[in-house]
């Protein structure tokens, strides 16, 4: 992820093998990830089993709260394409009944919005 990308708050993808060796701890019994994004200092992972979201607070990053989502509590997501000339596509995910959506996040043009849709329709739709 490039650090004009990083600046203007877009997520870029993170390799398994290293979202497993920092957030490894995080994850239960048979629990795997399937997709991780970082944007500048926070990440959101994807697991066959839940949505989770680290976010890291402060100035140093060293008070981190991390969210778990289960994916039988979102009730929709969307997902925006980059236009043209656009530099990043959009995820919202609303969570139980709320109005507005309770996630979201920009994603830059390395990442393929159509592998995120895929891993949220794969366990929403259950």
């Amino acid at each position: 992820m490039g650090i004009f990308s990083a600046i203007l708050g877009n997520a870029g993808t993170v390799s398994q093998d290293d979202l497993q060796k920092d957030y490894g701890q995080l994850l239960i019994d048979g629990e795997q990830i399937e997709l991780g994004f970082k944007l500048i200092r926070d990440v959101f992972i994807f697991t066959n089993k839940r949505l989770i979201l680290v976010d890291k607070q402060g100035l140093t990053g060293s008070k981190v709260e991390y969210k778990s989502v289960t994916y039988k509590n979102i009730s929709r997501f969307s997902i925006e394409t980059a236009g043209t000339f656009d530099l990043e596509a959009e995820l919202k995910i609303w969570v139980s009944s709320e109005q507005l959506p309770s996630i979201k996040k920009q994603f830059n043009k390395s990442v393929n919005v159509y592998d995120v849709h895929k891993v949220l329709a794969t366990h929403v739709l259950k």
